[in-house]
């Protein structure tokens, strides 16, 4: 009797696309794709049942360099995108990659609401704090006095804080994660996805074309040093008082996803057309 046949488990290549990623040398997003490839092998959820939604920014070039589903939105709208696919196909695992600029400027308004929605989805934004498609430009996140050509002597506002609003705005997993620790990225990604509702992860990914400075990020990086907490109060303590650069997970909450009840439909569709016949 011939023996049955049993599928092999996915590899961190079996997520890969054909096609070469063509970020600058250096870029932190190399990290970052090999961190999500690698986290959906630890899931093991076939590439078929994955959807990838991107906008527009150098992070959002993602989907394309995945063997999975993807949608390359426009800028700033991955996140009511999403939504809407996960809401109507609520078995398929969905990933949001973003960054700083697509992320929280554009795309603010829809953060505020997706995690107010608590809808079933992993949002990972890669944050340079600069534009780095667009030439570095300053982002929201771009402390108020950085230096460059764009903005000289710096923008004087002061940095959005995309973990505090995350937190307030309801979003049920909160971390933080550096893409120069691409297999503890991996990890938190990994942990996010099977958390339910909506998981924010700002992953710190240095753009050392425009923010050469951002190599020293590697030596600045340290494990929170505290351990995650279910307490929103005591959790907004912990993110307002850290200096930004505390990795880890820092909030897992209790929130029941949207939608919280699903049941059999109360009224048939013919029935409400019934009701507009003239």
């Amino acid at each position: 009797m011939n023996d049955v046949a049993v599928a092999a488990p996915p590899t961190a290549a079996s997520y890969k696309s054909g096609y070469k990623p063509i970020w600058c040398p250096g870029c932190g997003d190399y990290s970052v794709l090999s961190s999500v490839t690698k986290a959906l092998a630890m899931i093991a959820v076939p590439p078929s049942m994955v959807a990838v939604v991107s906008g527009i920014g150098c992070s959002s070039r993602i989907p394309a360099y995945t063997s999975c589903y993807g949608f390359h939105g426009v800028h700033g709208r991955s996140l009511p995108a999403a939504t809407g696919l996960k809401v109507a196909r609520p078995e398929l695992t969905v990933l949001v990659a973003s960054g700083d600029g697509d992320g929280y400027s554009i795309g603010g308004n829809h953060f505020l609401h997706a995690c107010r929605r608590n809808v079933d989805l992993t949002y990972i934004v890669m944050d340079n704090h600069v534009y780095g498609m667009t030439k570095g430009q300053p982002s929201p996140t771009t402390e108020p006095d950085w230096d460059s050509k764009l903005s000289p002597g710096g923008t004087g506002v002061r940095s959005f804080h995309p973990l505090v609003i995350a937190l307030a705005s309801g979003a049920n997993f909160v971390a933080r994660a550096f893409s120069g620790d691409p297999n503890g990225t991996a990890e938190m990604i990994a942990q996010g996805i099977r958390h339910p509702g909506f998981s924010f992860i700002e992953i710190l990914s240095p753009c050392v074309t425009f923010r050469p400075e951002q190599r020293e990020w590697k030596r600045q990086m340290h494990a929170a040093p505290v351990a995650p907490t279910d307490d929103p109060a005591r959790a907004a303590r912990r993110i307002m008082t850290d200096d930004g650069f505390n990795i880890g997970v820092l909030y897992v909450g209790k929130r029941t996803p949207y939608p919280a009840v699903t049941g059999k439909v109360k009224c048939a569709p013919e029935a409400l057309e019934a009701e507009f016949a003239l």
